[in-house]
């Protein structure tokens, strides 16, 4: 909620200005200060804005930051050096066990185009640790050939994806290592919501189906086989259709009880949602509904009531999704 943004907000401008003076933290509640408004095009609330040497001029967006902590530790990537340089395998051990989750960054030298983009990933990531090195020694030691993004989860690698020279895709990788921060699948609730929508993957998967139910864990099972594949482009989303909190989850995607389990993919930026074609929620059928969305072959799902019996009897014809094509073209 903005109250509780608002809070962490001020708990670490209270931090930073013992550490950074220099930084200025300031609070607009722009619903009377419309040109602020259209000048910063603020569409959503709250917005953060990091506005550098005093300029006006294209302010940082600070997007998804929720926790003071991260708050100081992206500003600090802002204005300081945004990774930890490692010259030794105990200083690389020392970062990927400091935390759940850590980021370190193999290269074979310190001056490419994929450092770059290394550091530019690590300043919109707060919420973990990022080290590089270019010691032959370190890269050894984890058996790194080439330049090499590391994912470690509980001190354990748990993701590598391989850099090259050029400049890579960095809002993907952005998006790939901050869905880290959530399980592989996430169970929806009030609480994992806010969570879910933070991190910046557009297009979400939902299974629906009662987690009490003899198939749950085989189902289940499928499911999150198939996320580790689609991990960072799909995120997987279970709803329980048990829990009657998820109602309004039910309703958006026009889901009743003789359709469970369902499969639905939302794209979250033009809010279209597509059916998973197959009624099985077997490995290959998620598989295929996945991919053939991704290339953007999935048909478009519109949701419809029934033709109701007496659609016809009145001069003025109701119509519903299912008989809209037919009798209007």
């Amino acid at each position: 909620s903005s109250q509780n943004l608002s809070e962490e907000f001020a708990k670490a401008a209270r931090q930073l200005k013992k550490e950074a003076p220099r930084i200025q933290f300031g609070k607009i509640d722009v619903t009377h200060q419309h040109d602020l408004r259209k000048e910063f095009n603020i569409r959503e609330f709250p917005t953060v804005k990091f506005f550098v040497d005093g300029s006006r001029e294209d302010p940082i967006d600070c997007k998804g930051v929720r926790q003071a902590s991260a708050f100081i530790t992206w500003v600090k990537r802002r204005t300081g050096p945004s990774t930890v340089l490692i010259n030794s395998t105990e200083q690389a051990e020392a970062i990927i066990h400091a935390d759940d989750l850590a980021v370190i960054g193999f290269f074979k030298e310190l001056h490419n185009a994929s450092v770059e983009d290394f550091c530019e990933i690590a300043r919109d990531v707060p919420e973990m640790p990022f080290g590089m090195t270019a010691s032959e020694d370190v890269c050894a030691t984890y058996g790194i050939q080439k330049n090499t993004l590391v994912v470690f989860k509980k001190g354990k690698p748990v993701h590598n994806e391989v850099l090259g020279d050029g400049r890579g895709n960095k809002l993907d990788l952005t998006r790939l290592i901050k869905t880290f921060t959530l399980d592989l699948v996430t169970e929806y609730n009030l609480e994992t919501s806010v969570k879910i929508f933070d991190v910046p993957v557009e297009n979400h998967i939902l299974l629906f189906t009662p987690k009490n139910s003899a198939t749950f864990n085989a189902i289940y099972d499928n499911y999150k086989s198939v996320a580790a594949e689609f991990r960072g482009k799909i995120m997987f989303v279970l709803v329980d259709t048990n829990e009657t909190r998820n109602g309004r989850v039910f309703e958006y995607f026009r889901i009743r009880e003789v359709d469970v389990p369902a499969v639905r993919i939302l794209n979250l930026t033009s809010d279209t949602k597509y059916k998973m074609p197959a009624d099985e929620v077997t490995v290959k059928n998620l598989k295929e509904f996945c991919q053939s969305y991704l290339n953007g072959k999935a048909k478009l799902h519109l949701s419809s009531e029934e033709i109701p019996e007496d659609w016809d009897k009145m001069p003025v014809k109701v119509l519903v999704g299912k008989n809209f094509n037919r009798i209007v073209f």
